[in-house]
């Protein structure tokens, strides 16, 4: 088991490690993404690590990470000593499960210069979506679960032609032991502990009321967390995506171009990171 682990958090911090030759634009403002994110949101990343690129392959998607946003009076509330490293005085905003360092909490500027989405959950009370935060909050400190490193590892020797029908069954992944956790599954599980559907399976019954007539009700079934993964949040139909830009009063007539013409003085260009 001690070879095990070893091999285990080798191989997470070579995946873990971000490629140098991605180039990620964020496409928000770091600025508007702190303005508008809300307690309860779910915060998706484009990561540029190797084992973002094999999820966002298996998922068919941009997305390869998922943190839950838990508003900054939450966070005041947790000791500095929950995070591992100095984030020189900011807040630590955002649960999440890392592949070194299990369930954590860390600030938005971990991400803000990435390309993110926001998606918010719709019709939970404040309570409700307390009791969201209090789930995922309960499980910091718990481990990553090594056994979805070595899964994802193996995807990276070679890239095998999985049917698209068939990938979602392959990031089943982990060990399924309740102490350890992965990203999406961890976010899952605390909306499920509500009762809040993301991708649920759904099927019908058909009965007879008093009077004889025939009726239909679909019913839900909540699928395994571990089958989870951060790209349901998005396609979800129960969760609302949020574009930063828009909500803080967007108007397209504000823009300033660059000048192109020959002859016109460009102008300077901005960084949306800055």
């Amino acid at each position: 088991m001690f070879i095990s682990e070893r091999i285990g958090y080798w191989l997470a911090r070579y995946l873990s490690k971000p490629r140098d030759e991605t180039v990620n634009i964020a496409t928000s403002r770091p600025e508007l993404l702190r303005k508008t994110l809300r307690k309860g949101d779910v915060l998706l990343v484009e990561g540029t690590s190797r084992i973002s690129t094999t999820i966002k392959y298996l998922t068919q998607s941009t997305w390869s990470h998922a943190a839950l946003y838990i508003g900054k009076e939450e966070a005041a509330t947790i000791h500095s000593a929950s995070t591992s490293a100095d984030y020189s005085g900011e807040l630590p905003v955002l649960i999440e499960a890392d592949v070194l360092e299990g369930v954590r909490v860390v600030p938005l500027s971990m991400y803000s210069h990435l390309h993110t989405r926001i998606c918010r959950p719709v019709g939970l009370s404040a309570e409700e979506v307390d009791e969201v935060v209090r789930f995922a909050r309960s499980r910091i400190g718990q481990h990553y679960d090594l056994k979805n490193i070595f899964d994802l590892a193996r995807y990276l020797v070679t890239v095998p032609p999985i049917p698209t029908y068939w990938r979602r069954y392959f990031l089943q992944l982990g060990s399924g032991d309740p102490t350890k956790a992965i990203c999406s599954s961890l976010i899952a599980q605390a909306f499920q502990s509500m009762n809040y559907p993301i991708l649920p399976r759904v099927s019908k019954i058909t009965w007879q009321d008093k009077r004889g007539r025939v009726r239909t009700e679909e019913v839900l079934h909540r699928r395994d967390p571990s089958l989870y993964v951060p790209r349901d949040f998005d396609v979800s139909p129960y969760f609302r995506v949020v574009k930063p830009a828009i909500e803080q009063g967007f108007d397209p007539h504000n823009l300033t171009w660059a000048r192109s013409e020959q002859g016109d003085r460009p102008l300077p260009e901005f960084d949306l990171e800055n």
